[in-house]
């Protein structure tokens, strides 16, 4: 699916209608200290195996991508909801 880089769309903040920059939401880096993360690693340990069982085949043949509009005027961010799509690509319009 093709999307432009820019959209012409409503900024609530502004409370008019703004040029927005459309990016891809990326997952950060994964922090080893977090409290979750070693709460996995301590049942992960020992005798007893692996806490979650692994995916021997993944269910689903897509990921969902969450856009990012960016509004050129007041920088404000504004998610949208996830899209389940197999290619997505940002393309200059």
């Amino acid at each position: 699916m093709n999307i432009p880089k820019v959209i012409r769309k409503y900024c609530a903040k502004c409370k008019t209608h703004t040029e927005q920059k459309v990016s891809i939401y990326k997952a950060g880096k994964r922090r080893g200290s977090a409290r979750g993360e070693r709460r996995h690693a301590e049942r992960k340990r020992g005798y007893g195996g692996q806490k979650f069982p692994k995916l021997a085949k993944p269910a689903k043949v897509t990921k969902k991508v969450t856009p990012i509009m960016t509004c050129t005027v007041c920088k404000k961010k504004y998610n949208k909801p996830g899209i389940r799509i197999k290619k997505f690509e940002l393309i200059a319009a």
